[in-house]
């Protein structure tokens, strides 16, 4: 086997085109990644036929080979890089590939394709894995299955942190693959499911998923990771494959592991399909026009063929120049299948968008068994519906949504929303959305219907959200970043004081922003093991227990302020005893109805707001935990750029910071002792 590599004699992080590279330009060690990929290198070469081209300047991450192209058979798809950074590599790639004996097979069109990155053989079967959502366009894999004869199965990628397959993704020997589950959507995994049995895949954890263990380089039996944990290297030893970690700690600065570095130009050998299997990916072009970035009806449409595991390129763009003129788009949408596109098609009309290719008459199906419509058939929505029939377009009665339309012959065709239980044998049921126009309104706020389409809903699962928090949360640590919390008196009464705690000794917070309220409580329980007089591990109110707060107070009254309580001993433990221990600067914004206060707190408004807005400054994350006051107050002084994340038991408050337009805004709904005790979990995890 031969694999291509390329020396890393320019590589560095030079610019952030993906989540591994944030806060990474200039921090490479460039001598202990030339150590690095040279001991990889001489590994490889006891078990393959090592192949290098030259490194071009200005090209910092030609080193990663496997983006180059995929090769089979002496036959090879180059590159075409959707970041413009990467562009410059593309034509000493194919130069490679044209000089040395390679039939160079060209994608058609603009679309980009990022070579083994996004698409990997199957050991010994003509079945390639293709992804696609982050770099590479679904529109590609239509061609890769006829080059290379075989049957290609589509992979939406959703996590940007695995935007090449091959970061989350290893196809094995025997029908066999090692995969990073939460990288795809809901529909990938089922069609990774249905293809590879429970037995024969193995669902890596995320500490391995986060260390590229699923990029692999296998050789024979021997399988080259930068990481594995004893687990999955004990799963894979009973597949008789042996782990060989080489760690590339320098190059996973640029989002890069062990197969990113290498590209595999003879494939093991598979019987290719003849003639190559259609493929079944499915394109069409829709139209969108009116008032679209006002209302948000663009934004709108694309996101609806996000959510369908569809992708989309805009063809045309049109903008008014008036405010009373429409705007126009054209937009080029593609589905990983002919049910996938009748699906998002249905969905876009919805919200207003019209096939371009849909002036046939509708297709009509009669009704064979009364009270249930033919498969396929058209479901209607809350919005005017016209229906092309011979006669031409035709108008929709009695609209309503979640019912069928009957089209009644005769020389003036009438056409009616009927819900299914009214249907009789005979009727004639439109089916498919070929010849459906839709009238959407732009003047209703309400959009596309779904159930759960809000931005703020308590129903959903909170325990990705706190992974992907963590992990951003270790990183924004590790580069020396800065993360503010903005916390209210609930982090103590919903038992979260010891897991915010917890945070504050790993390293996790930079800056605490608070009222009186927390740290009174705080120190409560650190001297009484109450909150509010409620014994916490019991959940019951003491006797005299109303006292301690106020006694809490006045002992650190007496002592001059909380930092004096703590070197005093008489603070031994809590949020406020590990600020001051690890020089973590709080400060308490007071308010009218506070008790005492603690000397600590700001009672002056105006010194309260310049306090807390010195403290945000520079600040990558704001995790904000139950309290609505200070967490406007600070979002209300945040600059844009910032990652708001704020968490509490009322969906109102969540909305409340959404609603002041930050596009960095995260809202989870959930209790906050709960979402605290998930975190430092997740970060201790992540740490480890």
């Amino acid at each position: 086997m031969r694999i291509l590599v390329c020396p890393p004699k320019y590589f560095g992080v030079d610019y952030v085109i993906n989540p591994w590279m944030e806060g990474q330009i200039g921090r490479v060690d460039r001598p202990l990644a030339q150590a690095q990929w040279q001991t990889l290198i001489e590994s490889f070469s006891a078990h393959a036929t090592i192949v290098e081209i030259e490194p071009e300047d200005g090209c910092p991450d030609m080193c990663f080979t496997a983006n180059a192209g995929l090769a089979a058979f002496d036959r090879v798809v180059p590159a075409r890089f959707r970041m413009p950074e990467r562009a410059g590599e593309e034509e000493p790639f194919t130069h490679w590939f044209t000089h040395n004996g390679f039939d160079v097979i060209t994608i058609p069109g603009h679309d980009p394709f990022e070579g083994e990155g996004d698409a990997l053989f199957q050991p010994g079967a003509p079945l390639l894995w293709a992804g696609y959502g982050v770099r590479t366009a679904l529109e590609t894999h239509s061609i890769l299955g006829q080059v290379f004869g075989a049957e290609v199965v589509s992979l939406r990628l959703v996590d940007p942190r695995f935007y090449h397959l091959d970061t989350c993704f290893a196809p094995l020997p025997n029908g066999r693959v090692m995969y990073y589950p939460a990288a795809f959507d809901e529909r990938s995994q089922r069609a990774i499911e249905r293809r590879i049995p429970a037995a024969d895949r193995i669902a890596v954890e995320d500490a391995d998923a986060m260390g590229f263990a699923c990029n692999v380089m296998r050789l024979g039996d021997k399988l080259f990771l930068n990481q594995a944990s004893n687990e999955l290297k004990s799963r894979l030893a009973k597949w008789d494959l042996e782990t060989l970690v080489c760690p590339v700690s320098e190059y996973l600065k640029a989002g890069g592991g062990i197969k990113c570095l290498s590209m595999i130009l003879d494939q093991m050998d598979y019987a290719e399909i003849t003639p190559p299997p259609p493929s079944a990916i499915r394109a069409t072009e829709v139209e969108l026009k009116g008032h679209l970035l006002d209302t948000g009806g663009l934004n709108r449409a694309l996101d609806v063929v996000t959510e369908a595991g569809c992708s989309f390129r805009m063809t045309s763009l049109s903008l008014a120049e008036r405010k009373d003129q429409e705007s126009r788009a054209q937009v080029h949408v593609v589905a990983p299948s002919k049910e996938r596109l009748e699906g998002v098609l249905a969905a876009l009309m919805a919200v207003g968008a019209h096939p371009l290719e849909r002036e046939a008459p509708a297709t009509l199906t009669a009704v064979t068994q009364r009270g249930v419509a033919p498969d396929n058939f058209y479901s209607t929505t809350i919005y005017p519906t016209e229906v092309h029939l011979d006669e031409g377009w035709c108008s929709v009665h009695k609209q309503r949504m979640d019912a069928v339309i009957v089209v009644e012959p005769g020389p003036n065709p009438y056409a009616r929303c009927t819900l299914f239980r009214d249907l009789e044998i005979g009727d004639d049921v439109v089916c498919g959305i070929g010849g459906i126009r839709v009238h959407y309104s732009e003047n209703t706020s309400i959009g596309e219907f779904s159930f759960m389409n809000a931005s703020v809903s308590s129903e959903r699962r909170v325990e990705a959200s706190v992974k992907a928090i963590a992990w951003e949360m270790r990183r924004i640590r590790d580069r020396g970043g800065r993360i503010v919390v903005v916390a209210g008196p609930v982090v103590v009464h919903t038992g979260g004081s010891r897991h915010l705690t917890s945070l504050i000794e790993g390293g996790f917070v930079q800056a605490l922003l608070t009222g009186n309220a927390l740290p009174v409580h705080d120190i409560e329980l650190d001297l009484f093991g109450t909150s509010l007089g409620v014994d916490l591990s019991r959940g019951k109110p003491v006797h005299e227990g109303h006292r301690n707060h106020l006694m809490a107070i006045n002992r650190i009254r007496a002592v001059g302020g909380i930092r004096e309580a703590v070197q005093a001993g008489i603070v031994q433990g809590g949020i406020m005893h590990a600020c001051v221990e690890h020089d973590v600067p709080f400060v308490l914004a007071g308010s009218i109805r506070d008790d005492g206060p603690l000397p600590d707190t700001l009672m002056d408004l105006e010194a309260a707001q310049a306090a807390y807005a010195q403290a945000i400054e520079g600040a990558d994350v704001i995790l904000m935990l139950s309290s609505m006051l200070h967490a406007i107050g600070t979002g209300n002084m945040t600059p844009a750029g910032v990652h708001l994340i704020c968490v509490d038991i009322s969906p109102a408050v969540v909305t409340k910071l959404a609603d002041r337009g930050s596009l960095e805004s995260t809202g989870i709904v959930t209790d906050v002792g709960l979402f605290l005790n998930l975190l430092a979990d997740a970060c201790r995890d992540s740490a480890a």
